[in-house]
């Protein structure tokens, strides 16, 4: 094997297209994938690790982490077949629990994963033609359920669980919402979607059965075990311009031709392809993230927006806005707010928010910003530093600083700091860069753009272009050793230039070098590579994305260790000056640090031990701008001190008058609360003495209780001695009698059992015989038992699962119901101390409630008498209800006369009806005949409207012809026109008859002039026999006119007298 060794130590990028790209492992710690591998970010102590993909992938394409923070499944494509890779986080390094990739079912890729809520179950979702939704049970490698989600190849972005129960959950997808519930081996859809589909793009649960989804129209829908019960639309503030995004990059523009970014995440390409541009102006929720207040949501090109639960209804109000800050860096700072928000993530204690963006870039805002910043929207800061969004195309470093320079397709110049793992400077520019070199010193930079090749100056703030060369397309650029001179590659020729005059000093053209030597690249191509500067190593970048280390000079056999490293085929490679570090760039836009070690784990040892330089270039205008300002500071801030100190002795002297103010009436109030305070002790000692004495009496009273209760007890305890004395006498001879009784029963014990022996060998002997038997059906019924066991153990396997989501449903309500009831039981305390205080009140009440009685009696003598009165009143009023009741009897044997009538009536009516029904036969008969009749007048119109409409074209072809024949004539005019000014030319030149010479430039000239006009005069003929034409088309026409007029004419008289005979037929019926 290679001695060589490389360790990843960090990398400088994100793939955004990853679904479910960001989220947290604890309060510091975040994961996000980068190249090929996932990385685990410190944000405080600003470390890595480096979770790697599986060997030979392809790259990630979705991620899900565990509710438990436990386990991370990353979805992948390895040697052309997906596969789901399941890593335990809490072990160091993190290690592979389970691989999942042999699939009983047809499978290309898993676009969406997500975990159950205990961490026992994954979902994953399959793309399509197939989009299969696949529940495992993932530590047995068991397939529980599977289910067709669509077939009518309509991507699927996001699945789910529901965050308290295993069996529910949740996929969304262009026109689809489907809620489904694990039951009896399968996933059956609970909900039925009502209303138009629409384009759902993301979703989140808030709640046990409640979900928030999010549509590329700018609409969210809150949805109730499937029922909608709340939707609103996010509305566009700031209208978006027309200018093109950094990241779209037409090919026509770019002189090399880089192959697009493997994306295989379809819900950021596929909900963009998904939408019309119609949409492209509506803000697309292509993210959803829950928290306890409600949730945050991206709406549109750089903007998030947060919704909080309203208190007395289940309904969100959009509470903050959230924007991506303007880039002052970028060539087009307004683009910087137009990337799309794909993911949301908060942290565990909900403290901070982070975002990815479309472009590549990681953001965060703390939560209690949004809060202070009222009215006003807030804004995202980097969570790092910014990133390439687009394929690196150049790289270099230099010897003095621990510098390394990026360029990109994205238009940008970068410059990144190894040591620190910070990014030191970046700009960007109107052109694409293709190539990049450092100064040795670190202070100068030669870039490669699309039109010209720039010198440019490293500034401690900007990136300054002092020289220009008209070289486009510089592919490759390089400073030499020293820093001296500089190359750049045009096409096929090598310029040289010198950096003390800035002149081109030669031009290489050619090459005569032999192949020394050629190697296998084992079933792959090479796209980089890097020789040490020792020359005892070599590293290859290969187009698959991984890094191969050899010895150097290169050995026969397939020796070298390979790493991966990349998503995409690796663009540049670099080793460091000192062979420390190992550089490497590739198209999916990530840039890692490398740290190269030798096979004993030693890392390379260096030659010289060198200290990097900290000077920085600075311009003389800045340093005078600076300097300028500095002055200018310095007075301002001499101004505000002497302001400040005369504000200061104002305010003592006001604050001075309000001491004394304050002193006096303090004095005052205390000497009032020291005359209250004596009053107080003198009740005090009154109070004492009134207790003291009062406390005497209690003790007397006391000792005589207790003196009398002793009395009584001892009484109690004499007679309750004699009592003892008795039952023990009894207990004496009952305890003779039994010990009498177990002696007969021993003897009888011993007969029995010699009895009993005999009898039972007897039967022994007979039993042993039953035994063998027995055994042998034991042995075959063993058999069938363990047939039968391993089918009951796996029915029993499926009814435990079933019954422990059930039983864990239970103890989660129990759990709930518990602590509602210790809430309650709290609260029972509260009430009861308060009902005490109110008992007391009440008492008080109480005695003050009799005083009142005592006059309410006096009261209710009065109002008794008043009562006596009233039932006078009652007697002589129930009189008179009698006589009414007698009233109401006779109307009663009233209605039962009008009852009979009734009768009579209805069976007349019934006669009649039986009269009227042969009448209505006739009527309906009769509108029979009047819809034929109707049907024959639509018929009878519909031929009305052929005619005129074959009258109308008939009309514009007469236009037509009439428009030919002023063509026709006008040409007539252009040619006679024509013929004369031949004739006057032919004229002139006859006057040259005698002069041969200038005859024939005369001649010469009316050939150029009139020869192309040939043709025209030949038409000329021909315009008698055109007319001829046109007279007999025209008469043709006009007498099929006139025929067609007469038919019109007699049609509508037949129609009007059809029309007239059905009316009068319609009257008489």
């Amino acid at each position: 094997m290679s001695a060589v060794v490389a360790q990843t130590l960090h990398v400088f990028g994100l793939r955004s297209h990853v679904a479910n790209n960001i989220f947290y492992f604890d309060e510091q710690i975040i994961i996000f994938p980068s190249g090929n591998h996932c990385v685990k970010y410190n944000v405080d102590q600003k470390w890595q690790k480096f979770i790697p993909g599986s060997e030979k992938s392809q790259g990630m394409l979705a991620l899900s982490i565990s509710p438990n923070r436990r386990y991370l499944a990353i979805s992948e494509t390895v040697q052309e077949k997906p596969a789901i890779t399941i890593y335990e986080l809490s072990s160091i390094p993190c290690r592979k629990r389970k691989v999942l990739n042999n699939f009983d079912f047809q499978v290309q890729k898993f676009i969406s994963m997500a975990f159950s809520p205990d961490s026992k179950y994954l979902l994953a979702q399959t793309s399509p033609p197939e989009s299969n939704l696949v529940y495992w049970l993932w530590e047995k490698q068991k397939v529980m359920a599977i289910v067709r989600i669509d077939t009518q190849n309509n991507p699927v972005y996001q699945v789910s669980f529901s965050p308290q129960d295993n069996t529910q959950v949740c996929v969304t997808g262009n026109g689809m919402f489907k809620l489904l519930r694990f039951a009896e081996g399968t996933l059956k859809q609970t909900n039925f979607q009502r209303g138009e589909p629409q384009n759902y793009l993301a979703h989140t649960w808030v709640a046990d059965d409640k979900i928030v989804v999010g549509t590329d129209t700018g609409k969210l829908f809150l949805f109730e075990s499937g029922d909608q019960r709340w939707e609103t639309s996010i509305m566009v503030k700031e209208p978006t311009d027309g200018s093109k995004s950094l990241d779209v990059i037409q090919e026509s523009e770019s002189l090399i031709e880089f192959p697009p970014v493997s994306s295989p995440l379809p819900s950021y390409e596929q909900m963009v392809a998904a939408s019309s541009h119609s949409q492209m102006s509506m803000p697309q929720v292509f993210a959803i993230a829950a928290y306890s207040k409600g949730f945050a949501c991206s709406a549109g090109p750089g903007r998030v927006l947060l919704f909080e639960k309203m208190e007395e209804k289940d309904f969100y109000r959009e509470s903050r806005e959230i924007r991506i800050p303007v880039d002052p860096q970028s060539n087009d700072p307004s683009q910087s707010d137009k990337q799309d928000v794909l993911c949301l993530c908060f942290s565990p204690s909900e403290e901070t928010l982070v975002a990815s963006t479309s472009k590549n870039q990681l953001y965060s805002i703390t939560m209690s910003l949004t809060e202070i910043s009222k009215g006003e929207p807030a804004h995202f800061e980097y969570l790092m530093y910014p990133l390439h969004s687009a394929p690196i195309t150049g790289l270099a470093t230099c010897i003095r600083k621990p510098f390394i320079a990026t360029c990109s397709l994205d238009r940008s110049i970068r410059l990144w700091n190894y040591e620190t793992n910070t990014l030191e400077l970046f700009k960007e520019y109107q052109e694409e860069a293709y190539s990049i070199s450092l100064h040795p010193s670190g202070h100068f930079i030669v870039v490669g753009f699309a039109d010209k090749l720039r010198l440019m100056n490293l500034l401690i703030d900007d990136i300054r272009s002092f020289k220009e060369y008209s070289v486009r397309g510089c592919g490759e650029c390089s400073f030499s050793n020293g820093g001296h001179l500089f190359a750049a590659v045009n096409g096929n020729v090598i310029h040289v230039y010198t950096t003390t005059s800035l002149e081109n000093i030669s031009s290489l053209k050619g090459h005569t070098g032999k192949i020394l030597r050629e190697i296998s690249a084992f079933d792959v191509t090479y796209t980089a590579i890097v020789i040490s500067h020792s020359g005892r190593m070599m590293f290859v970048g290969t187009s698959v994305g991984t890094i191969r280390a050899m010895k150097y000079p290169l050995p026969l056999q397939k020796e070298f260790n390979e790493y991966q490293a990349h998503a995409g085929p690796i663009t540049k490679m670099l080793l460091t000056f000192d062979d420390q570090f190992l550089l490497t760039a590739a198209e999916d836009g990530c840039l890692f640090t490398w740290k190269v070690f030798d096979k004993d784990g030693r890392g390379i040892k260096r030659e010289r031990e060198v200290g990097f330089a900290e000077e920085v270039l600075v311009t003389k205008t800045d340093m005078e701008e600076k300097a300028q300002v500095m002055l200018e500071l310095k007075t301002r801030v001499e101004e505000l001190k002497m302001e400040n100190e005369y504000q200061l002795r104002l305010k003592d002297m006001n604050y001075s008058e309000k001491i004394k103010e304050l002193t006096d009436k303090f004095i005052q109030e205390m000497e009032s609360l020291k005359t209250k305070n004596q009053v107080l002790r003198t009740e005090k000692e009154k109070q004492d003495v009134y207790h003291h004495e009062h406390i005497e009496d209690l003790l007397d009273k006391q000792s005589r209780e207790l003196q009398e209760m002793e009395c009584c007890n001892n009484q109690k305890l004499l007679l309750e001695y004699e009592k003892y004395q008795e039952l023990q006498l009894k207990s004496q001879r009952m305890q003779e009698e039994y010990e009498k009784q177990l002696r007969d029963n021993d003897e009888t014990k011993s007969q029995a059992l010699e009895e009993l022996t005999e009898f039972y060998e007897a039967k022994l002997q007979e039993k042993t015989t039953l035994l063998e038997e027995a055994q042998e059906d034991v042995r075959q019924q063993l058999r069938e038992f363990e047939e039968t066991k391993k089918q009951i153990e796996e029915d029993e396997d499926r009814e435990i699962q079933d019954i422990k989501t059930k039983y864990e449903k239970k103890l989660r309500d129990e759990k709930e119901s518990n602590l509602r009831l210790k809430g309650e039981t709290g609260i029972m305390r509260k009430k009861f101390s308060s009902l005490q205080k109110e008992i007391e009140e009440r008492t008080n009440d109480i005695e003050t409630l009799k005083g009142e009685q005592m006059k309410l009696q006096g009261v209710i003598k009065s109002l008794e008498k008043d009562i006596q009165g009233l039932k006078r009143e009652i007697q002589e009023r129930d009189e008179t209800i009698q006589d009414k009741e007698k009233r109401i009897y006779d109307l009663k044997k009233k209605n039962q006369e009008l009852g009979k009538f009734k009768f009579v009536l209805d069976y007349k009516i019934k006669e009649l009806k039986k009269q009227i029904e042969p009448r209505e036969n006739e009527i309906r008969v009769m509108k029979e005949q009047i819809q034929e009749m109707e049907a024959e007048l639509e018929n009878f119109h519909k031929q009305n409207t052929q005619l005129e409409l074959n009258i109308t074209e008939l009309w514009q072809k007469l236009r037509a012809t009439d428009q030919e024949m002023r063509r026709e004539r006008q040409k007539e005019r252009d040619l006679e026109a024509l013929v004369k000014r031949f004739k006057t030319d032919l004229h002139n030149c006859v006057a040259y008859i005698q002069e041969p010479r200038l005859l024939k430039e005369k001649v010469r000239g009316l050939f150029e002039k009139y020869v192309q006009r040939a043709d025209m005069v030949e038409i000329a003929g021909l315009n008698t026999d055109l007319q001829q034409e046109y007279a007999r088309q025209r008469e043709h026409l006009e007498r099929n006119l006139a025929t067609l007029k007469k038919k019109v004419v007699k049609e509508g008289e037949l129609h009007r007298t059809d029309y007239v005979r059905i009316m009068q037929a319609v009257q008489r019926a």
